[in-house]
Parts: C-alpha cells; structure tokens; sequence
C-alpha cells in the first residue's frame, strides 16, 4: 500500500493555482514579443496635460497594452518607450528614476540607461500635442 500526501483532487486544485500565480509573473519578465508592437500606434491619445504637473512623469498604457514613460517639460511633453530593451518588462516610476521590477535596471526620466543589465536607453516614442491631449505620432 502507498502512502499518498493528498488526494487527486487537491493535487489539481494546487497545480491550477500555482499556474494562474506563475503565467502573470513570467508574462511580465519576458523577451519583448509579449508586448504587443511595443511601439504605440499613431493617432492614439495618451493622456492629458492636465494628469501631470510640470517635471512629473508618469508611465501610461496604450490601448494594446504598450507601456510609454510621459515626462512633462513645460507646455511641451517628452515620450519614451516603457519597455525596458533587457527582456521587454515594462518600466515604472521612482522617486528618482525609472526601475525595470524584473531584473533592476535603472534609466533616467529622460530615457538614459544609468544601470544594467540593460546596454541601452529607452527608444524615443514620438508625441504631439493636440490642445491639451498627448497624442502619439507625429
């Protein structure tokens, strides 16, 4: 006779779980190609002046998901693209700076690797205004 931990049922319950935990995880630490074309679409509005303050920035999501990094200089709004170039995760806001959670690198606000793992900068996402409206695309 063997001696079972758990039944079936309970194995079943506890792999499903651990699945539905790890799948967001890994997704979030990937190499890029699960941000869909990880450069927004033209055309598309980001956000308004009105979210942020002068030298804020913020990181705000397309409509498919891309994440850009918004740095507001006056009237005028400086884009970069969110995902860090290491293994496509997407970057967030610091204090001081922008962090990849995924394996720590650190860019400047305006886009500038200060650390690695990363080798380079965030890519340049281009914006203009429309009114108030960040608009993406030239």
């Amino acid at each position: 006779m063997t001696d079972h931990c758990c039944s079936r049922r309970t194995l079943l319950k506890g792999a499903a779980l651990g699945a539905a935990v790890a799948v967001p995880v890994l997704a979030s630490c990937s190499d890029g190609s699960g941000v869909p074309g990880q450069s927004p679409e033209a055309g598309e509005r980001l956000a308004s002046l009105d979210d942020f303050e002068d030298g804020q920035t913020l990181v705000v999501m397309t409509a498919k998901g891309v994440p850009v990094v918004l740095t507001r200089q006056g009237g005028e709004v400086v884009a970069h693209s969110g995902v860090c170039p290491h293994q496509g995760c997407a970057v967030r806001v610091e204090v001081d700076n922008l962090l990849c959670p995924c394996h720590n690198s650190k860019f400047e606000f305006d886009g500038t690797l200060i650390s690695g793992p990363a080798d380079t900068d965030l890519d340049p996402t281009v914006v203009h205004l429309d009114g108030r409206d960040i608009i993406t695309g030239p």
